[in-house]
């Protein structure tokens, strides 16, 4: 993603008070050849009526003959995946902060029946102040019906989507529980080498804590209640942030 000042005629308003923003730059040959038009639109209508001080804002869009350019809030911290492989791990508190801004962020996107699908580090921008702002509506979908698109990273991947059931918006409360184990240990919890073993270990929930690094029992409790296979019995988005591991952590 390129970084750039706002130009052309119809904004020609950002030149002058000098606002950064991002571009996110797509070819419209991809999107012909993939089929991609519906996913693109669908983004852009999503993630432009998002508010939320945790969620990327999408200002608007402009093309010219080879590419579409998607005008985005600039995130001068980057990736969090960044963050993430300097560091390997994240301390506690960190991770709880980050974990609630989610919590925060995404209960705000339910209400507006909203799913993502695919949160990770990769998807997860900071902004100038270190706060978190999820990015990439790429899979989200607008619905309040179950949906049955398998979509996503696989290493986030809920039980119900790995065997092709119908999913709702628990799915991005298990991928909190994917991530607050990634932050805390270094590795997404099923990671193996073989895709059909990453598959195994998800729909078997085959978890495990590992003796080091030493992790609080809080944390993992909070982890074990989010990475249930039974989707109606994950913790919910309140209970998140009710839960003892983020009220010690988060001020």
């Amino acid at each position: 993603m390129k970084i750039y000042k706002r130009e052309g005629q119809d904004i020609q308003s950002f030149n002058n008070s000098g606002f950064i923003v991002a571009l996110k730059v797509i070819f419209k040959e991809q999107i012909e050849k993939y089929r991609l038009h519906h996913q693109l639109r669908r983004e852009m209508e999503i993630q432009t009526s998002l508010r939320h001080p945790n969620v990327l804002r999408l200002y608007g869009w402009f093309h010219d003959e080879e590419r579409i350019y998607l005008i985005l809030e600039y995130a001068h911290g980057g990736e969090l995946y960044r963050e993430l492989r300097k560091t390997g791990r994240l301390s506690e508190k960190q991770a709880a902060i980050y974990i609630a801004s989610l919590t925060q962020a995404l209960a705000y996107c339910h209400e507006k029946h909203v799913i993502h699908r695919d949160i990770k580090p990769e998807n997860l921008l900071l902004d100038h102040e270190g706060r978190l702002k999820i990015a990439d509506f790429g899979w989200s979908v607008q619905s309040r019906s179950k949906r049955h698109t398998m979509c996503g990273t696989l290493d986030y991947l809920a039980p119900e989507m790995v065997e092709n059931k119908a999913h709702d918006y628990a799915v991005d409360n298990w991928t909190l529980g994917i991530l607050c184990y990634e932050f805390l240990y270094g590795v997404p919890p099923f990671e193996a080498e073989r895709q059909t073993d990453t598959f195994r270990r998800i729909m078997k929930v085959d978890l495990s804590f590992p003796s080091t690094p030493d992790v609080s029992g809080e944390a993992k409790n909070l982890i074990s209640q989010l990475l249930v296979k039974d989707s109606s019995k994950r913790l919910s988005l309140q209970k998140i942030m009710e839960h003892p591991w983020i009220i010690k952590n988060v001020t």
